[in-house]
Protein backbone atom coordinates (compact mmCIF):
# COMPACT_ATOMS: atom_id res chain seq x y z
CA UNK A 1 0.00 0.00 0.00
CA UNK A 2 1.21 3.53 -0.67
CA UNK A 3 0.69 6.69 1.36
CA UNK A 4 -1.75 8.19 -1.16
CA UNK A 5 -4.21 5.32 -0.46
CA UNK A 6 -4.37 5.79 3.32
CA UNK A 7 -7.72 6.77 4.87
CA UNK A 8 -8.09 9.85 7.07
CA UNK A 9 -7.29 9.12 10.71
CA UNK A 10 -5.19 6.06 9.93
CA UNK A 11 -1.71 5.62 11.42
CA UNK A 12 0.78 3.77 9.22
CA UNK A 13 4.49 2.97 9.24
CA UNK A 14 6.81 3.85 6.34
CA UNK A 15 8.32 0.72 4.78
CA UNK A 16 10.36 2.24 1.94
CA UNK A 17 10.65 5.22 -0.40
CA UNK A 18 10.57 4.96 -4.17
CA UNK A 19 12.09 7.35 -6.68
CA UNK A 20 15.70 6.19 -6.39
CA UNK A 21 18.14 8.98 -7.16
CA UNK A 22 15.47 11.68 -7.41
CA UNK A 23 15.51 15.03 -5.67
CA UNK A 24 11.98 14.32 -4.40
CA UNK A 25 13.20 11.23 -2.53
CA UNK A 26 15.96 13.28 -0.90
CA UNK A 27 13.44 15.99 0.07
CA UNK A 28 11.10 13.42 1.66
CA UNK A 29 13.99 11.96 3.64
CA UNK A 30 15.03 15.45 4.77
CA UNK A 31 11.47 16.16 5.95
CA UNK A 32 11.55 13.08 8.19
CA UNK A 33 9.76 10.47 6.10
CA UNK A 34 12.24 7.65 6.65
CA UNK A 35 11.69 3.89 6.87
CA UNK A 36 10.19 2.98 10.25
CA UNK A 37 8.59 6.40 10.82
CA UNK A 38 4.95 6.48 11.96
CA UNK A 39 2.73 8.74 9.85
CA UNK A 40 -0.90 9.71 10.45
CA UNK A 41 -3.13 11.01 7.66
CA UNK A 42 -5.10 13.85 9.27
CA UNK A 43 -7.13 15.19 6.33
CA UNK A 44 -7.48 15.75 2.59
CA UNK A 45 -8.09 19.00 0.74
CA UNK A 46 -11.69 19.45 -0.49
CA UNK A 47 -10.86 18.06 -3.95
CA UNK A 48 -8.73 15.25 -2.52
CA UNK A 49 -5.29 16.69 -3.30
CA UNK A 50 -3.07 17.50 -1.39
CA UNK A 51 -3.22 15.55 1.87
CA UNK A 52 -2.16 16.60 5.36
CA UNK A 53 0.05 14.25 7.36
CA UNK A 54 1.31 14.25 10.92
CA UNK A 55 4.97 13.19 10.88
CA UNK A 56 7.18 13.23 13.99
CA UNK A 57 4.90 15.73 15.74
CA UNK A 58 4.46 18.27 12.95
CA UNK A 59 1.97 18.72 10.10
CA UNK A 60 3.09 18.24 6.53
CA UNK A 61 1.22 18.87 3.29
CA UNK A 62 2.06 16.45 0.48
CA UNK A 63 0.74 16.06 -3.06
CA UNK A 64 -0.86 12.72 -3.91
CA UNK A 65 1.63 12.01 -6.69
CA UNK A 66 4.49 12.49 -4.20
CA UNK A 67 2.73 10.36 -1.58
CA UNK A 68 2.49 7.55 -4.14
CA UNK A 69 6.27 7.08 -3.82
CA UNK A 70 6.01 6.18 -0.13
CA UNK A 71 5.24 2.52 0.60
CA UNK A 72 3.56 2.00 3.99
CA UNK A 73 2.13 -0.78 6.14
CA UNK A 74 -0.70 -0.70 8.68
CA UNK A 75 0.12 -0.66 12.38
Amino acid sequence: MTLDNVDVGTMVKVVKLGGEGSSLRRRLLDMGITPGTKVKCTRFAPLGDPLELNVRGYSMILRRQDAALVEVSAL
